[in-house]
């Protein structure tokens, strides 16, 4: 009789309407369909949507609010193809059986972590990028098992000639040149009253040194390049500067920033001596990005790929 009844349940429960399952696992379902099958590997909603908000948390550490964006939504196209190559090296990868440390993992992450004023930014962004540091450990680990497996695969085996050297810096000697830098001394201050005492006696002639006998502050001395590693509210500042002048007090994250332009050393074409490492570097990076494409377009054409995403 037992039998009987639940027999009887379950042929109830599968004439129930499928739209109200569907209805009720909407949200779920939207995240797990699968948009691409490569070899035996299925890429899901979900996987597409964690990948984009990784490279957003990537990204905002360079970029902010409609730059931001803008940057996301031009690569948005690209990133489906972008999460095919990948599964293609972690599956040539796990052929030949490599493995990622686990202190190397930690270690990016704890860099990551790093860059924040506490564990609870951290955390808060992650969370407003729809993350868990699970996710996030997830994606070091897959980056650094790429890396190993194109090490491996391409980069262990490329080499560059003293004549190739000699050849790029021949055919493109008017474009290597050391770029034009700015020498910059950078206070950093507490709160904002204090910066902006200090930009005002700087302008009126008063030194660093005997400022810094009044008002607790961290000095600094860079050399700016444009374009290169400079948050984009500091190179808005120092590459608008002429020299000995100063600016008013910068905001980031928790402290209040003065700069002042101490020198301009204008950009100096190099010698074959001192461009070297640079037009090494230039072949080398030409030769992995040509070696790396040849070798995904051979994994591509020995793979089953199918895109099910219109």
């Amino acid at each position: 009789m037992k039998r009987i009844i639940k027999k009887y349940l379950l042929i109830l429960v599968a004439a129930l309407p499928i739209y109200n399952i569907l209805a009720v696992n909407a949200p779920l379902y939207a995240q797990d369909k699968i948009i691409a099958i490569v070899n035996d590997d299925c890429i899901t909603q979900k996987d597409l949507n964690d990948f984009s908000n990784f490279m957003r948390l990537q990204l905002s550490q360079q970029y902010h609010g409609e730059e931001l964006e803008e940057k996301i939504q031009s690569m948005k196209l690209d990133l489906l193809n972008k999460l095919i190559e990948d599964r293609l090296m972690l599956q040539a990868a796990k052929k030949k059986n490599i493995k990622a440390e686990e202190s190397r993992i930690k270690g990016k992450l704890n860099e990551i972590k790093a860059r924040y004023p506490s564990e609870t930014e951290f955390q808060r962004d992650l969370a407003k990028q729809g993350l868990v540091p699970g996710d996030l450990e997830a994606r070091i680990r897959d980056q650094l098992l790429m890396f190993l497996v194109l090490n491996e695969e391409i980069r262990s085996k490329i080499i560059v000639r003293p004549e190739e050297v000699t050849s790029f810096y021949e055919k493109h000697k008017a474009e290597i040149s050391a770029p034009e830098q700015r020498e910059v001394t950078v206070i950093a201050l507490d709160n904002k009253d204090m910066a902006d005492a200090v930009s005002y006696n700087l302008r009126i002639g008063q030194k660093t040194e005997d400022l810094a006998t009044r008002y607790p502050m961290t000095i600094n001395q860079i050399k700016a390049v444009k374009g290169q590693d400079l948050r984009k509210e500091i190179e808005e500042v120092v590459f608008k500067m002429g020299i000995n002048e100063v600016s008013n007090p910068v905001k980031m994250d928790d402290k209040f920033y003065v700069f002042k332009l101490d020198n301009i050393i204008g950009a100096q074409q190099l010698s074959l001596t001192d461009a070297q490492e640079r037009v090494n570097q230039a072949i080398f990076d030409q030769k992995i990005n040509e070696k790396t494409k040849s070798w995904l377009d051979d994994l591509k054409k020995n793979s089953y790929i199918k895109i099910l995403q219109d």
